[in-house]
């Protein structure tokens, strides 16, 4: 799994022994071995985990500074013919001061010491009686245990084979100041930040603490791991609960229990190929980076990881939470229809023409220009909803759009497309019995081209209502549906269409919510060859091309994060394992990214339509690509891959 970007990381919370380091050194060994069989590269303790952070003046005891080197020693015999990296908390003795440091060790040996930069002296915190900054560093090396270390705050460890990997180092008080060490860390390459800590507890502090990790996290495009001292603690003034938690560019992966007396773990698998894929696309990413000296070190983590232990949204375009899929939705709509009334606007408040299928798309386009209609306070019979029944046309779909679009009190117009599409066959030769792409798209192209005449007849403005997934797909006529004068779907995925009409159909009663549920109901298709004997739909659009909810999916991490083709497969296959076969996930994966590459002509010249989320296909805003690109490197990849 290292090779597509996945690291295993940990935070320990060791049950304490306060002033006890050989103790504390004997249960972070055991929890490092736990680690270790949890599949774990790398995995950090909290602030001062050797010793305690309330020894107080302890702290200026050769007896505590000495013991705590022994436990330093201990724990590096220990754990040097395991493949992990660990981070431990301990106070090192340097040039006639004493820092708060981080120390870094694999396999027997210590990688570097990092001290912690700002020292808190304020309320419960009195940590300058003992311990000097990282700005008072006079020298960056230090003899430690017969080993001949580096201690900065600037230390970046890198793995040898995929540079990707490189974390770094913040202890507790420099997450809380205004720019913490870790804003340059992640400048200069660090793509996981650990964070050693020892935060004690009051009312509401939690969810702030909560907040400023998941901000940081955010705002460097990393992964923050954060291990904070536990409750065995000292009690003469505050509590410590023993928070943890690991944080993806802002997203939670997982959060301990506090306030446990036993030491626990929580473990993680961090994408380190989207962090950096983020990156690269935020091009103000490096602005100002200040000029810093870096040492790096290289260190070897091991690829320890034999499943995923994420989980990946099945619908990545659709929140899993109720309330917040509702809220999300609320919102789409809100944008789609301002743009639409801001547009009519500019054009001096024309008609709405829109082609009614009795499908998910047009409904929700339907929905979104009556929305704006609303908002401009205008009169719903200026937008004209036209059904144009044609070959394959069926009675649940023909009478589904006149009911929408007289249950919303707009003007219905009903132009069969039969007679002029066998007029056009005729003309061109093609044979009625034939039906081939060529009979389904001249029915796409007839349908264009009433919308357009009557626009042009009621002074109106077709409103498209191709979404995303077909666009992504090329699943479209070229100058048929592909066209429009404002396409109001353009970036909404097919998946998340049916919760945008199906969040309007809770929010209606009576006939509106009957004719909208049907709707929902009804399969996905163009509705281009003939129904069957009973009237029932054939052409169902996913036989054709795929699953949706795939597609989506392959979409969604291919534009968003740059995934290749064998990351993407890994990826599906975690995720749909009850739903698809391996086989039918690198079928339709293969299909998806063939037509992405090779239908990038219709997306070159697609109207005007508005952005709600974070991928959108426009030419103009987010999708430049050349039509003529080669798709062989990614379909080879994906031919390689062998279950």
């Amino acid at each position: 799994m290292k090779e597509y970007g996945f690291i295993r990381v940990g935070a320990i919370v060791n049950k304490l022994s306060l002033a006890n380091p050989m103790k504390n050194a004997e249960e972070i060994i055991k929890e490092i071995k736990k680690a270790v069989n949890l599949g774990v590269s790398i995995v950090t303790t909290p602030e001062l985990s050797l010793t305690g952070y309330t020894c107080g003046d302890l702290f200026l005891q050769d007896q505590l500074l000495n013991d705590s080197e022994n436990a330093l020693q201990k724990i590096l015999e220990e754990t040097k013919k395991l493949d992990i990296i660990s981070i431990v908390g301990m106070p090192i003795k340097h040039n006639n001061q004493l820092f708060n440091c981080a120390v870094v060790m694999e396999k027997g040996k210590i990688l570097g010491v990092i001290p912690k930069t700002y020292i808190p002296n304020y309320q419960e915190f009195y940590e300058a009686r003992w311990f000097s900054s990282s700005k008072d560093l006079k020298t960056n090396e230090l003899e430690l245990l017969g080993q001949s270390v580096p201690i900065s705050t600037n230390l970046l460890f890198q793995d040898k084979t995929l540079k990707e990997i490189t974390f770094a180092i913040d202890i507790c008080e420099d997450l809380w100041t205004v720019t913490p060490p870790s804003d340059y860390h992640a400048l200069y390459g660090a793509t996981i930040i650990f964070n050693l800590s020892s935060s004690n507890e009051l009312i509401g502090k939690h969810e702030y603490r909560k907040n400023l990790v998941a901000m940081q996290s955010a705002k460097t495009i990393s992964a923050y791991i954060y291990a904070s001292s536990g409750v065995m603690e000292s009690t003469s003034d505050v509590v410590f609960g023993g928070a943890s938690m690991i944080y993806e560019n802002g997203s939670e992966l997982v959060e301990n229990k506090r306030f446990e007396i036993e030491s626990n773990i929580i473990t993680a698998d961090i994408d380190v190929l989207k962090l950096a894929n983020d990156r690269r696309k935020n091009r103000s990413y490096m602005n100002n980076t200040p000029s810093l000296e870096y040492n790096v070190i290289k260190v070897e983590v091991i690829d320890t990881i034999e499943e995923l232990q994420r989980d990946y949204k099945e619908y990545p375009f659709v929140p899993s939470n109720e309330s917040e899929r509702n809220n999300r939705c609320e919102e789409i709509i809100e944008i789609q229809s301002s743009a639409i009334a801001r547009r009519l606007i500019q054009l001096g408040n024309p008609k709405c023409i829109i082609g009614m299928s009795g499908g998910l798309d047009s409904t929700l386009a339907y929905l979104v220009i009556v929305k704006a209609f609303e908002k401009l306070n205008r009169d719903t019979k200026d937008i004209i909803g036209i059904t144009m029944p044609g070959f394959g046309t069926t009675g649940r779909t023909y009478q589904n759009a006149i009911d929408l679009v007289k249950e919303y009190g707009a003007t219905l117009k009903e132009i069969s497309i039969k007679e002029a599409s066998l007029l056009h066959m005729k003309d061109i030769g093609l044979p009625e019995t034939d039906r081939s792409v060529t009979y389904e798209n001249i029915q796409a192209r007839e349908r264009t081209q009433i919308l357009m005449d009557v626009a042009n007849m009621e002074g109106g403005l077709v409103i498209g209502t191709g979404d995303l997934s077909e666009l992504a797909l090329g699943w479209c006529t070229y100058n048929g549906d592909h066209m429009s004068m404002y396409a109001v779907n353009t970036s909404i995925p097919k998946t998340l269409v049916r919760f945008l009409v199906s969040r309007v159909a809770d929010q209606t009663e009576g006939k509106k919510k009957e004719v909208l549920q049907d709707i929902l109901d009804t399969p996905i298709s163009p509705e281009l060859l003939p129904a069957d004997k009973a009237g029932n739909i054939l052409q169902k659009t996913e036989s054709s091309i795929g699953p949706y909810v795939l597609h989506d999916f392959f979409l969604y991490h291919f534009l968003r994060y740059g995934a290749t083709p064998k990351k993407i497969y890994i990826l599906a296959q975690h995720t749909f394992k009850s739903n698809f076969s391996n086989e039918e996930i690198k079928k339709w994966l293969k299909v998806f990214i063939k037509r992405f590459f090779t239908q990038q002509f219709k997306r070159n010249c697609i109207p005007d339509g508005v952005k709600v989320g974070s991928i959108s296909l426009s030419p103009r805003g987010d999708l430049r690509m050349p039509s003529d690109a080669s798709v062989d490197a990614w379909l080879k990849e994906l031919d390689e891959i062998n279950d």
